[in-house]
């Protein structure tokens, strides 16, 4: 990658233009429930297929592929909070504004967040709220600690986060759900099912990238 550059002067963190450029933006034809780039539209893929899954959709503005995984470790692990905000500016050019009542967001992990002091999420959600005109809320808690999910094969990470999460107060019935990357899923079906069951009947994954297989 090029590198992550203070642009504006909000401070706001950016890629250079090359990068930004280099981006592998996802568009259809994809899977109709998990949005994974297939060859023609489909109802369900082979990576979401025979899989139980509370969410009714899941889309990603870019590959996590290329300039996208530096990228995301400068935006979470180095401090480079405002990442998000360019973060929240590709996925409102790409991705629909979500006809939810509302826009939850992955919680964070205690230990981690005290390492990074920010959670990327968050601001993620924060964002995307302001741009389409919605409220953006936590409706989701830990119910237990977890291990991390890199390293582990996709029957792990489902394991993993099994029983993670539970709703916080009131969930409206239709939410869009934010994270900063979806790999297998198993994070986003873990807090779709925990809205479910605070009352949540339609809920839509909305990542700035997702792992292509």
């Amino acid at each position: 990658m090029g590198r992550v550059s203070t642009g504006s002067a909000a401070g706001t963190a950016v890629l250079c233009a090359a990068c930004r450029g280099s981006l592998i933006r996802i568009a259809p034809p994809w899977c109709e429930l998990c949005g994974a780039p297939t060859a023609w539209p489909v109802a369900r893929c082979r990576e979401c297929a025979g899989r139980r899954l509370a969410f009714s959709s899941a889309r990603a503005a870019v590959a996590y592929a290329g300039a996208a995984r530096p990228f995301i470790r400068a935006w979470k692990e180095r401090g480079r909070r405002h990442a998000a905000d360019l973060a929240a500016e590709l996925m409102v050019e790409r991705l629909a504004a979500p006809a939810v009542d509302v826009i939850a967001y992955i919680p964070p992990d205690d230990g981690r967040y005290l390492t990074r002091g920010h959670h990327p999420a968050e601001r993620l959600a924060l964002r995307l709220a302001h741009e389409w005109g919605l409220d953006a809320a936590p409706l989701l808690a830990r119910g237990r600690p977890i291990q991390r999910q890199a390293g582990l094969s996709l029957a792990e990470r489902r394991a993993n986060v099994r029983g993670a999460f539970r709703a916080a107060g009131e969930v409206p019935a239709k939410v869009a759900l934010v994270d900063d990357v979806y790999t297998t899923g198993a994070t986003c079906a873990a807090a779709a099912s925990a809205l479910r069951a605070g009352g949540a009947r339609h809920i839509e994954v909305m990542t700035f990238a997702r792992a292509l297989r």
